[in-house]
């Protein structure tokens, strides 16, 4: 098959698809591979290494796209590319569809055949493609309110960990998946005061013993939610709804009891946020205030980092892009795991969780098949 990549038109967003390693891997399976002139600049591999890797160079994303059986991509197609889906396409990347209803109405109209990342499942549960970059963005969380507290800037002006004789930032984290123990990885660290809200009491005794100690749990609920933010510095949520919408857990009663200055951090707003407050933001205007508290609701923060974020994703996802060059759809009948990942196939919606949050008609994979 013919696969490619070509470059991301998201605000400052400078991953990529595939990297020249990945190229030389379809590249020795049989496989064409075409990118677009300049695609890998902002991850740091020119077009040179993809050359050397056996990639045929096109200048246009459209000229790549109707050249391609399988497009790989980083995030979700926007408008200006929706000219760009077709029929007989497979198209494979971060989708997040449940928040985004017109994203989904151009996929099915188009008839391409999308493959989500964020939901191809392994056996035993875990998000493989969404896990490296949960990582990033959990880490990246944790930095980013960091630096949000501090002046000049609508911070109140707090180092995270205090020192002598001063009390250290109160920080409240949200979920106990990956986004949310990569952000307690750093901010217990700098040694904020942390506490970690959950229903899942087993990951909440889990962080207890990873960080011996140094943060406290609490079983999430309405109550105990409403006392940790008031007054709190700084939110962190990394609550995750497999291929559904976030559920929002903090009224704006709750933010405004935070205080003028406190800070949010929302990675959950791929799928919507947690925030009654919450709207999507971007790398080069990444924060707003409202109730007195500074948002940060970046939808693709692993591209501030884009060399680190490439390298591992593309790793990541290329066991699937060679079983897709391979079989086509007929990978989806031999891979349970990428089975999940199909959203919309053959004209067909075929996300349960995103028919249910958007109220249309969910048709089973197997039925498209």
């Amino acid at each position: 098959m013919n696969v490619g990549t070509i470059a991301e038109t998201k605000v400052e967003e400078y991953r990529v698809g595939l990297t020249p390693q990945g190229v030389r891997a379809l590249s020795r399976a049989g496989h064409q591979v075409i990118v677009q002139r300049g695609a890998g600049l902002g991850s740091g591999f020119p077009d040179g290494q993809y050359e050397a890797a056996g990639a045929a160079l096109h200048a246009t994303a459209e000229e790549v796209a109707r050249s391609v059986d399988v497009l790989v991509k980083v995030k979700e197609p926007l408008p200006p590319e929706y000219p760009l889906l077709r029929s007989g396409l497979i198209l494979f990347t971060y989708l997040h569809l449940a928040p985004v209803p017109e994203l989904t109405r151009a996929l099915l109209e188009s008839g391409v055949d999308s493959i989500a990342y964020e939901t191809v499942r392994s056996n035993d549960g875990s998000l493989p493609l969404l896990l490296p970059m949960s990582q990033v963005a959990g880490r990246m969380a944790g930095e980013v309110g960091a630096q949000l507290l501090k002046k000049p800037g609508p911070g109140r002006g707090k180092l995270l960990g205090g020192i002598t004789g001063v009390p250290p930032a109160r920080v409240v984290v949200l979920g106990t998946g990956t986004v949310s123990s990569a952000a307690c990885s750093v901010v217990v660290a700098l040694e904020a005061r942390t506490t970690v809200l959950s229903r899942d009491r087993q990951r909440l005794s889990t962080l207890e013993s990873r960080f011996e100690g140094r943060l406290s749990t609490r079983v999430i609920n309405p109550v105990a939610l409403a006392e940790e933010l008031d007054g709190a510095d700084l939110l962190i949520s990394g609550v995750l709804v497999p291929g559904g919408v976030a559920p929002k857990l903090v009224s704006r009663e709750m933010v405004r009891s935070m205080g003028p200055g406190a800070v949010i951090v929302d990675v959950s707003i791929d799928q919507g946020g947690v925030c009654d407050t919450s709207r999507p933001t971007t790398h080069s205007e990444p924060t707003y205030v409202e109730e007195g508290v500074v948002h940060y609701c970046v939808a693709n923060m692993p591209g501030a980092v884009p060399r680190t974020s490439t390298e591992a994703l593309a790793s990541a996802t290329l066991p699937y892009v060679l079983r897709l060059a391979d079989r086509g759809l007929d990978a989806l009948r031999d891979d349970a795991s990428l089975a999940a990942g199909a959203s919309t196939i053959r004209g067909k919606l075929t996300s349960e969780p995103v028919a249910e949050a958007q109220g249309l008609l969910y048709t089973p994979l197997e039925n498209v098949l």
